[in-house]
């Protein structure tokens, strides 16, 4: 699904196609292609730019985006993953486990849609049943038993609403998890990379460092679900994105996170190993500088960070 106007994408897959058969041929085109791409760049920042709050919230679910999957494969190394929640079954919606990120050890958890529909069922479509959320408190305190940084990464709409997932306990799950995280005595940076939605977002995000890709969106409810409430109707998603100021722009003016990442030209979507590698970037700085903090400090600093977001007029 593209939003970008009529004929970028055809003209795009022109150039393209010409460069190939130049190449092909052992033509040198550059001279003549070259002022087209620079126009086509300008078009597509052109674009990018006029973007509504909930062009945004479509480019976040666009399927070419890179996943967690993608993140761990091309960031950590010997990647090995943990499953289970020790009590009722494994949940394919979140990924976890031990990798190497920097030259260290690191636990790195993070939510997992599908990108077709068998996967997508598998994964439920990246949202999380209860024992999701306990595997990852499970890897949590695995990680601080063990003194290591955590890495996570957010993209899901939301934890699972359905009957099961409550009887199995979901709220008290994502609670216990952000009990769990505000206390944890080892550095957690999180990554939203795609969709953040509500407390199923926040239950591997209660972090000292939010980095937010450039065209993800976190939010307390989907503009769909906020307009269901407020107009009776999904047909008011416009303006309920608007209102929800959803986008990574938004929740930096916000110091709702820390940091947006820029995207390649035209979003992750159009380079996935560009974002991957400019995330890792981020990642690691941020890493760096919480490694040397006393635990306690990090506690005490991470707790005061979520205690001092919102803002209020007394009337």
């Amino acid at each position: 699904m593209s939003i970008e106007p009529d004929g970028l994408d055809e003209l795009r897959e022109q150039i393209a196609e010409l460069r190939a058969k130049a190449e092909e041929r052992g033509i040198d085109v550059s001279d003549q292609l070259g002022p087209l791409e620079s126009k086509l760049d300008t078009a597509q920042d052109e674009a990018l730019a006029g973007l509504s709050r909930f062009d945004r919230v479509k480019l976040a679910r666009n399927q070419d985006r890179p996943f967690t999957a993608d993140f761990i494969d091309g960031l950590f190394e010997d990647f090995f993953e943990l499953r289970g929640d020790r009590a009722f079954r494994d949940d394919p919606a979140i990924v976890g486990g031990w990798g190497r990120f920097g030259g260290r050890t690191v636990m790195v958890i993070g939510h997992q849609k599908g990108r077709e529909m068998k996967e997508n069922l598998h994964r439920n479509f990246g949202s999380p049943h209860p024992e999701g959320y306990r595997k990852a408190k499970r890897l949590f305190k695995l990680a601080e038993k063990f003194g290591r940084p955590v890495i996570t990464f957010v993209d899901t709409q939301g934890a699972y609403p359905g009957i099961g997932a409550e009887e199995r306990g979901q709220g008290a799950a994502i609670a216990e998890n952000l009990f769990v995280m505000a206390g944890l005595r080892v550095p957690i940076v999180t990554c939203v990379i795609g969709e953040g939605g509500s407390g199923g977002a926040l239950g591997i995000a209660v972090a000292d460092r939010v980095l937010m890709l450039e065209n993800a969106i976190y939010s307390v409810i989907s503009p769909e679900g906020c307009a269901a409430i407020l107009w009776r109707s999904r047909e008011h998603a416009d303006q309920a994105a608007e209102a929800l100021k959803l986008t990574a722009p938004d929740l930096l003016e916000l110091e709702v996170v820390d940091e947006v990442v820029p995207e390649p030209r035209g979003g992750a979507h159009r380079d996935p190993e560009a974002a991957i590698a400019t995330a890792g970037e981020a990642l690691e700085r941020h890493l760096a500088s919480l490694e040397t903090v006393d635990p306690e400090r990090l506690v005490q600093e991470r707790r005061e960070k979520y205690y001092g977001m919102g803002a209020w007029e007394e009337s």
